[in-house]
């Protein structure tokens, strides 16, 4: 069980002539104790259902001006960080251009490193979608919350 674990919030935004990124970043600074990392590694099955569905649901957020569901599904720490305002107030810059990247989750996700399992327990999995002209790339976190591997952190960049 985690208590009053810490989370740091960085959000940038940089637009270019070449490209336009867009990216949020949600870095969990507190660990998960011993017994959370007896859950182990996911299945590459199991993590491309993780990201593929926080994809989903954070498009759908961002589409529908919405973020109550985002909400449920991430960690339970985070939940209690971040309440559905303030991931809207994260993700303003996606609601403002009216960003939609739901459909790349159609294509197939190419890792950019090995999925790992920090020293704290949080599973990184990092990528991109083949899919153009844009790129959708993630960064993910999760931690095992409630039982299951739920988002901690996040960073998406649309090239």
């Amino acid at each position: 069980m985690l208590h009053g674990a810490p989370f740091r919030l960085i959000a940038a935004n940089t637009l270019t002539a070449a490209s336009a990124v867009m990216g949020v970043i949600l870095v969990a600074l507190a660990g998960v104790p011993g017994p959370a990392r007896a859950q182990g590694m996911p299945s590459p099955f199991v993590q491309e259902v993780l990201v593929k569905s926080m994809m989903v649901t954070l498009s759908d957020a961002v589409a529908s001006d919405n973020f109550t569901v985002l909400h449920a599904k991430i960690s339970k720490p985070f939940r209690d960080q971040f309440p559905p305002e303030k991931l809207r107030e994260v993700f303003k810059d996606l609601v403002d251009k009216h960003a939609v990247f739901d459909a790349v989750v159609a294509k197939p996700i190419i890792s950019d490193e090995e999925a790992k399992i920090d020293e704290k327990g949080v599973l990184w999995l990092k990528g991109h979608f083949d899919s153009t002209p844009k790129q959708v790339k993630y960064q993910l976190g999760f931690i095992p919350s409630d039982g299951v591997w739920k988002l901690s952190a996040v960073t998406i960049n649309i090239e």
